[in-house]
């Protein structure tokens, strides 16, 4: 496993020394597990936050045994995927000498983000209302499966879950077959941006107001906002959208064909670009010029023979012909790609999208870095995720003012679960 990223992966290259980082100064407190919590404060500590993840001692969150998991870490790559650039402390919150130290930091951040089940961070101790008492200043935010409040309160829910209740899996596949989910946790990772956006938002009205907010993101209004604009043209008709495979229900011809080697998916999004693909592309100005075919609609409405007509013209050639003709013309196109060719294509390896970073066991580990490129505040350098607890000892001392003698006294008194001793940086 990752035997070969040295020569697979280019190395990360750091920015530039004295650079700025967007989010630098603001400290989060994470309470938060599984992906779009987390997924959403690495998004917050990649843009310069401090991020610190508290997590039950011993197992930590429960992502981290997601598979594959490294046999020389705790951790599996869907793991280290969502949490780079963060703190991890570890807390026993059924401890009460647990929660005396939750709520320490809790006085000394800027951002909470939590993502337990109704009713948990109240029972701690933990809610809005008295973490705004601790520090007024904080901004609160609670992820939900359906909302914190209300009549859905305490239902439980996961990112497959809310796909299928916010119509989006009904929407995906083919007409003659069941509806799927996607296999990405589309809405986790939609729901941690919403996270971001919510937070920074709020971060910026605390500036003007000088009070922090309760703020709330829920997966199943996320999922439903991430049907597109399906639910408006779904209250515009009456009508329920259909499943349309690899085609589009709006424009035409798009949709996935075959060369001679490999598959490729081409978009006409407008007239102009069906004119070109028929004109320029494939040498056809008749089809182009036929009236059947002069419009969208009508292109959808004879789409069963034009797809025809287009599948017997690519299949004569390779994908490179076709992707040489289509980009000179001007015809959006692109190879249906495994995960590790996207990965290793020129594309991702020009952008600097995935490269290696130093990691203290693997010696390298992957990074995914974000979508995001700033001129003047760029993005922090990538480390590694943590280990459970592993920055415990730094955080309470150089955050909190603790002692060596201040930690061990908490580790007798159950803090950290079933350690008897912070030393070294670690709870053993």
């Amino acid at each position: 496993m990752l035997e070969s990223i040295d020569t697979d992966l280019p190395e990360h290259r750091p920015r530039l020394p004295g650079a700025q980082h967007p989010l630098d100064g603001i400290r989060v407190v994470d309470f938060s597990h599984f992906i779009a919590g987390p997924f959403a404060t690495m998004i917050l500590a990649d843009m310069g936050a401090e991020v610190i993840k508290v997590e039950a001692p011993g197992g930590g969150d429960d992502l981290r045994r997601y598979p594959p998991v490294h046999p020389e870490l705790d951790q599996g790559a869907p793991f280290a995927w969502s949490n780079r650039n963060k703190k991890s402390v570890a807390l026993d919150l059924k401890s009460p000498h647990g929660i005396a130290v939750a709520r320490d930091l809790i006085r000394n951040a800027d951002v909470l983000v939590e993502n337990f089940s109704a009713g948990v961070m109240q029972r701690l101790g933990l809610d809005y209302e008295s973490c705004r008492a601790l520090n007024p200043r904080l901004v609160y935010c609670s992820i939900a499966a359906y909302s914190r409040e209300g009549a859905f309160a305490d239902r439980l829910g996961f990112d497959p879950i809310v796909q299928a209740e916010s119509g989006f899996v009904s929407m995906n596949g083919y007409p003659d077959r069941d509806g799927v989910r996607a296999l990405s946790p589309v809405m986790d990772i939609s729901t941690a941006m919403m996270v971001g956006n919510a937070v920074m938002g709020a971060l910026l009205a605390r500036g003007r107001m000088g009070c922090g907010q309760r703020v709330e993101v829920s997966l199943f209004d996320t999922a439903v906002l991430m049907t597109g604009y399906a639910t408006m043209q779904t209250l515009f008709t009456g009508c329920d959208p259909q499943r349309n495979g690899n085609t589009s229900p709006d424009t035409c011809p798009s949709g996935v064909f075959h060369a001679r080697d490999r598959s490729f998916y081409i978009n006409s999004g407008n007239d102009k670009i069906f004119q070109r693909l028929m004109t320029r592309v494939l040498d056809r100005p008749d089809v182009a010029a036929d009236p059947e075919y002069a419009s969208g609609p009508l292109r959808s409405k004879n789409r069963e023979r034009l797809f025809a007509l287009l599948a017997d013209a690519f299949i004569c050639e390779d994908w490179s012909h076709w992707q040489a003709r289509m980009r000179a013309a001007g015809v959006p196109c692109g190879l249906v790609r495994t995960v590790s060719e996207a990965i290793h294509s020129l594309e991702a390896r020009d952008h600097g999208l995935v490269t290696r970073i130093p990691h203290p066991i693997l010696g390298w580990i992957p990074n995914i870095r974000l979508p995001i490129r700033y001129g003047a505040t760029p993005l922090a350098d990538p480390v590694a995720a943590p280990a459970v607890g592993q920055h415990t000892a730094q955080v309470l001392t150089s955050l909190l003012g603790m002692s060596q003698d201040d930690l061990n006294r908490l580790a007798a008194e159950g803090a950290f679960g079933s350690a008897h001793v912070v030393q070294d940086g670690k709870v053993s």
